[in-house]
């Protein structure tokens, strides 16, 4: 177990500052009062966003290589010269309106901390469709468009431009209130200062979610084997809001877990409410697209970056996802609320309602995921999608809240393991990774005991 100690606050003190949760019979969590906290006490508050408006780029930084057609494009208008900033490791680019698409593809290059070494241009994954559903209660300020979130090391400058789609030879539009942001995950290991008593109580609500699993505090929920199925069946409030099972429920053995303690959340970012849906009669896998220049010991890194990237530059409540899965197969906790609940994401837009969002840290349009991830995504599907009765083989119906492939209201027939690409037009999660679909469903129903 790799080691991803959060905060200052080491699990047993958290644990100690941390008055366990009295649930009266039926009550439902997220209306529950709240764990009581201490007095603002010293811990880590990682990270930072630099947002930075597109400017105007001069006739040289707009020229590209010529294409196969022998002739030169041209770049957008607008773009990012040469430019000297804080430390960032995450980089990604956000606009006004969520409905708008942009039509070109962006590029960024950065500058290694504290040297003179360029890396190459590298292309930053267009996409609009890991999202809230739309008219969904994702609260905050209203929710951006954006591209993927691409990770890039240690930075200290970068450049960036937006050349033409494939087969145009110009950008002819874009959308407006378009920003280059420059996200910094933040080191455990750094001091800060203290936090706020409302940050500090939100800690509390999210450990407390996950009560019956792992002690308060924990920065891991144990692996188990399945004749656990009662103790983990509490956890997932089976009783308090009941959430219609489709068979018997029959989960595999759960998986260890790195909670949102493990992996260094910022808890004063997100809204302090968490929202459920009714059960999980499905699981969408994703793939980050952030690249797959990684080592696992900077796993936590990314999900704090791609945590802070969601609620600061997309303006949503939280993390998209409900559950991240490293190259390693480490699998971490995504959006609070509680890892065996039916937690409410934002990662399939128009069919977040009784699903749960996967993803797996990388690019995989090409490149094959790690066996260590495919494995571990059986392995958690077993588990989550067992809680409520559902066959990984199987079948699942959801009604759409409206996208690109499905109108809003219709009725959608898909495989309880489904790949984003499923339910909206887009290539997440990447040829290949939606190729190990097919084994990740055989391998979860194994776990199973189908």
């Amino acid at each position: 177990m790799r080691a991803f100690v959060a905060t200052s606050l080491g699990a047993a003190t958290f644990a100690a500052l941390v008055v366990p949760l009295a649930l009266p019979a039926g009550a439902n969590p997220a209306q529950a009062p709240a764990a009581a906290a201490p007095e603002a006490a010293p811990a880590d508050v990682p990270g930072s966003t630099q947002s930075l408006p597109l400017v105007p780029l001069g006739d040289r930084d707009r020229v590209l290589p010529g294409r196969s057609s022998g002739r030169a494009a041209k770049a957008a208008p607008l773009g990012m010269p040469v430019k000297d900033v804080r430390p960032f490791s995450l980089v990604g680019v956000v606009w006004n309106d969520a409905r708008a698409e942009l039509h070109g593809q962006p590029q960024v290059r950065t500058r290694a901390t504290g040297s003179h070494r360029w890396g190459a241009w590298q292309n930053v994954q267009t996409h609009y469709d890991d999202a809230p559903d739309p008219d969904s209660p994702e609260r905050g300020a209203k929710p951006r468009g954006g591209t993927a979130p691409l990770w890039v090391g240690d930075s200290d400058a970068v450049q960036m431009r937006i050349a033409p789609e494939s087969g145009r030879q110009a950008v002819t539009e874009l959308p407006a209130g378009m920003r280059l942001e420059l996200v910094d995950p933040g080191s455990p290991a750094k001091p800060r200062d203290p936090v706020p008593a409302s940050a500090t109580q939100q800690a509390a609500d999210s450990s407390a979610a996950n009560a019956g699993l792992a002690p308060l505090g924990a920065t891991e929920i144990p692996a188990a084997p399945a004749n656990r199925l009662q103790a983990d069946l509490a956890a997932a409030g089976q009783g308090e809001r009941g959430q219609a099972a489709a068979g018997e429920p029959r989960n595999g053995p759960r998986p260890q877990i790195v909670t949102r303690a493990g992996w260094g959340a910022d808890e004063k970012l997100r809204e302090p409410k968490f929202g459920y849906t009714k059960t999980v009669k499905a699981a969408f896998v994703h793939h980050s697209a952030t690249g797959n220049t990684y080592s696992c010991n900077q796993s936590a890194a990314i999900i704090r970056g791609i945590y802070r990237y969601h609620v600061k530059s997309n303006h949503w409540r939280d993390l998209g996802y409900n559950f991240m899965i490293d190259k390693c197969g480490m699998i971490f906790e995504g959006r609070a609320g509680g890892v065996a609940k039916p937690v409410i994401g934002a990662h399939t837009s128009g069919f977040n309602n009784n699903t749960t969002g996967i993803a797996v840290i990388g690019t995989f349009d090409k490149a094959k995921p790690p066996a260590p991830a495919v494995d571990a995504l059986g392995k958690l599907t077993a588990w989550k999608l067992g809680l409520y009765g559902r066959d990984p083989n199987g079948k699942a119906t959801l009604v759409s809240a409206g996208g690109n492939r499905f109108k809003k209201g219709t009725k959608v027939r898909l495989n309880v393991i489904s790949g984003h690409k499923d339910g909206f037009v887009t290539s997440c999660p990447g040829a290949a990774l939606y190729g190990t679909l097919g084994s990740a469903r055989t391998a979860s129903a194994r776990f199973q005991g189908r």
